[in-house]
């Protein structure tokens, strides 16, 4: 019998949501229960040891992608590509994407980026702190996604506000509010493409213009899912910056060693981003359903039910990354960690994602003499986990 059949509850997802302690759970399932099963979001199975996630996201054929992607999963069941599609369906959109994504297109960004980054930062510095994951954290992401996507810069307040909110309604399910801010994004989706549609960019240069351009067998993208893949792109660069920044903050905080090392040497910031990385993967509801039966360390998984891939767990798994829990600058095997996923849903965004905290993080170090945490900090429930809310004070760099 499979664990849902005998109505055994392994975790519980929904409780403390504390980084420590969402890091703690996983730890335990990883010792005792690799393959384990909780009640919360309609039942599903959660996956702990690296080798066992890294190979369910590479096998795209017996972890598939078009029934559940996320738990807890989109109140009104949408699938937009082309993370809800299985190849070949989902081959052009991820074609398309990358297109846009190519190194010279993405460093092409920076300045543009780095000027964002001062501007966001300065209200911060003026008054002396402030929550840095929900403000600094939260608006420059919006920028980064802007930039993308040739959209115009009165675009990027409205994105930062119904993206937070979205989330946040996601979290906690809010389905009202879930619909609410998704449709405000639709409606930024479908402006987009029309506006392509009457005056296309350089496919290399624009997402809406590459995806209007590409073909499937011959024929054009459907339209409504060009949106729905527009849509999706306007949200995933959003979710993970706050968390990942506030999180790296709370660790500069306890490490000022650390914080005036980086601060002296830039230099040092692309391999400290990457520890960080490991450490603070956000991403703890990425999830598959199975094509056929699969069972794993005696457990039987069956198709419709669905199987998160908790990043957030390979990447401190003892077993491939020596004393997980600690900050270790140039780790032999840091390029092994999974904090983009693997596989053919690996994170298109990655070259992007990793340029906006570079910048974010470099602005931040650059234009203070400290960090420190000041006040309560708030963990994230699921699909992620890492500090949502994270208030600091920053004393400003001398002029």
């Amino acid at each position: 019998m499979t664990a849902a059949e005998q109505g055994a509850d392994d975790f519980d997802p929904t409780g403390n949501p504390a980084p420590a302690e969402v890091y703690a759970m996983y730890a335990r399932l990883r010792r005792e229960c690799p393959v384990a099963w909780s009640d919360s979001y309609g039942g599903h199975w959660a996956l702990s040891r690296y080798a066992d996630i890294r190979a369910a996201a590479s096998d795209p054929r017996t972890f598939i992608s078009s029934v559940r992607a996320v738990v807890p999963s989109d109140p009104r069941g949408l699938r937009r590509p082309p993370l809800n599609l299985d190849a070949p369906a989902h081959t052009p959109y991820r074609r398309a994407l990358d297109r846009t994504l190519q190194r010279r297109r993405v460093a092409g960004l920076e300045p543009a980026l780095a000027r964002h980054a001062e501007r966001e930062l300065a209200p911060m510095l003026d008054r002396g702190g402030g929550d840095i994951a929900q403000e600094y954290g939260a608006r420059f992401p919006a920028w980064v996604t802007v930039e993308w996507l040739n959209l115009s810069p009165e675009t990027a307040p409205v994105l930062a506000e119904n993206a937070a909110r979205w989330v946040n309604a996601w979290r906690t399910e809010d389905h009202a509010a879930v619909n609410r801010h998704s449709e405000r994004m639709y409606q930024i989706a479908r402006e987009l493409v029309a506006a392509r549609e009457s005056e296309p960019l350089p496919v290399s240069e624009d997402p809406a213009s590459s995806l209007l351009a590409e073909r499937h067998d011959g024929e054009p993208l459907d339209r409504e899912q060009i949106v729905g893949a527009l849509r999706q792109s306007l949200v995933v660069g959003m979710v993970a910056p706050p968390i990942v920044l506030g999180s790296i903050c709370v660790h500069l905080s306890g490490d000022p060693a650390l914080q005036d090392r980086l601060r002296q040497r830039p230099e040092l910031l692309p391999d400290a981003l990457e520890e960080f990385l490991r450490l603070y993967t956000p991403y703890r509801g990425f999830a598959r359903t199975v094509a056929h039966e699969v069972t794993l360390h005696g457990r039987t998984i069956r198709p419709g039910e669905p199987v998160t891939l908790p990043y957030a767990s390979a990447n401190r798994d003892e077993s491939v990354f020596a004393d997980p829990d600690t900050f270790r600058m140039g780790r032999e095997n840091i390029r092994e960690h999974l904090a983009f996923g693997r596989g053919r849903h690996r994170c298109a965004g990655m070259p992007l994602a990793r340029l906006g905290l570079l910048v974010s993080l470099r602005t931040l170090l650059a234009r203070t003499r400290h960090v420190e945490v000041d006040g309560e900090i708030e963990g994230a429930r699921m699909p992620e986990v890492g500090a949502v809310s994270v208030p600091v004070r920053l004393v400003p760099a001398r002029p």
